[in-house]
């Protein structure tokens, strides 16, 4: 049986701090940075050139290949591999505003009925602003409200939480901290309906796992609420 000698590529093990911070830079920016940019955000006296050259030659051989233009740096898909990403090309959206305050009281008020959401938003909204989440996968219908007419409730998926990098609904910030950024007015909102359904769920979960738990209780009356 013939031999076959494989080159593996092996990352080094020990990279610096300032390493991992300039790699982890490259990789969230939108356009390609120059070293002046780069060092202002590590907030570095260090020798970045020195830095990006080392993790030039280390991706290298990767999928992906650490490359400079016109001085500045950014990962791009390495030359020889670049007709496989043809396929994998999406066009980017940006959310309308009624697309982005319908999104928010779902977020908050799940799960919610299409005209609890035009009550709270205090204006219809086209059915093509629910249907752009809805193919999102970060809304979905989740059951029917046991009300006359029976209409169908909204809630967030997986997917939402995994988009914006959330565990769970409840690292989402309560009304205490809404408040404090300035984002809402806390004296207008009623905490008892400010977040239903899976909101309380996960407190209570929460609670099961950890008795001793100072966790806030940031939807006070959700109980009560759900019931009604």
């Amino acid at each position: 049986m013939k031999k076959v000698n494989l080159k593996i590529i092996k990352f080094p093990k020990n990279i610096s701090n300032l390493e991992r911070q300039v790699e982890a830079i490259l990789f969230a920016a939108d356009e390609p940075l120059d070293e002046s940019t780069i060092k202002d955000i590590v907030k570095t006296r260090s020798d970045i050139s020195k830095v990006l050259k080392l993790l030039k030659k280390q991706y290298e051989n990767r999928g992906v290949n650490l490359i400079c233009i016109s001085n500045k740096w950014s990962f791009r898909t390495a030359l020889n591999l670049s007709k496989f990403m043809s396929v994998q090309i999406n066009n980017k959206k940006k959310l309308s505003k009624a697309a982005i305050e319908t999104l928010s009281i779902i977020v908050y008020h799940q799960p919610v009925t299409r005209s609890e959401i035009e009550e709270i938003r205090g204006v219809a909204f086209a059915t093509a602003t629910l249907e752009i989440l809805l193919e999102l996968n970060w809304v979905r219908p989740s059951g029917r409200k046991n009300v006359p007419g029976k209409p169908i409730q909204y809630s967030t998926t997986d997917d939402f939480l995994s988009h914006f990098n959330l565990t769970k609904l409840t690292d989402l910030p309560n009304i205490e901290e809404l408040t404090s950024a300035g984002l809402i007015d806390g004296a207008n909102v009623d905490s008892g309906i400010f977040g239903t359904g899976k909101f309380y769920k996960e407190q209570i979960d929460e609670k099961k796992e950890n008795p001793y738990s100072n966790i806030d209780d940031m939807l006070s009356g959700t109980l009560k609420t759900n019931e009604d």
